[in-house]
């Protein structure tokens, strides 16, 4: 079952949303990052069920930070949600290029995004278990 996930978002207000939905709504062990260089460096010690990336943040981008992930032997298969803010058909299948099983838009639904990640989940594990 799902029970941890890794939030790596840049903005504190939406760290904090998060948390709250993930956390609070969702029941879940949430580590929140503000950085992919935060993300990489406590990625093992936490080992996430899933990743939540944002697509633009500063130094690191989502999709740099996801590269990084696979090439770590341990997360080459662990399940990845991209936030992104551009909702544009053309700009959710190019972030699907890049390896994530998802893509969420923001503004997202705080109640209902526990149940989103956890269908995405599912999904990247080849399925319902």
């Amino acid at each position: 079952m799902m029970q941890k996930v890794m939030c790596v978002e840049d903005d504190a207000d939406i760290r904090m949303i998060l948390e709250f939905s993930l956390s609070g709504v969702g029941g879940l062990r949430v580590l929140c990052c503000d950085s992919g260089a935060q993300a990489l460096a406590q990625v093992q010690d936490f080992q996430p069920d899933l990743v939540v990336l944002d697509v633009m943040m500063p130094g690191m981008s989502g999709p740099e930070t996801l590269a990084a992930l696979r090439r770590l032997p341990d997360f080459d298969g662990t399940p990845v949600v991209f936030l992104t803010a551009k909702a544009t058909q053309g700009e959710l299948e190019h972030l699907l290029q890049y390896g994530a099983t998802g893509v969420i838009v923001k503004p997202f639904d705080p109640m209902t995004l526990p149940q989103n990640l956890l269908m995405y989940w599912e999904y990247g594990r080849g399925g319902a278990h």
